[in-house]
């Protein structure tokens, strides 16, 4: 039970980390994309296709391996906007 729960959790933080991060490098791409609405649009329909496979996965049958990848999830997001700098201290960089 344990091991599910703890599998759940990578499983959830790498999702988070595939989703997150593939949302910062097409916010990346898009300003030099010479049609970054077409950017835009293929890399959420690609990033929601593998995570609401991957949380389909993970459930199996057992709602509380969900919630604990749920939480992987959120983590890796704060992870991601912890340590990658915001467009604002970029900016100051001569």
């Amino acid at each position: 039970m344990i091991i599910g729960l703890l599998l759940s959790f990578l499983v959830g933080m790498a999702l988070g980390l595939f989703f997150f991060g593939g949302l910062w490098l097409t916010i990346r791409k898009a300003t030099t994309s010479p049609n970054p609405g077409l950017l835009f649009l293929g890399s959420i329909m690609l990033r929601m296709a593998v995570v609401i496979s991957g949380f389909y996965v993970v459930l199996g049958d057992d709602w509380q391996r969900l919630c604990v990848a749920l939480l992987g999830f959120i983590i890796a997001r704060m992870l991601l906007t912890h340590f990658i700098p915001s467009p604002q201290e970029n900016s100051h960089e001569p």
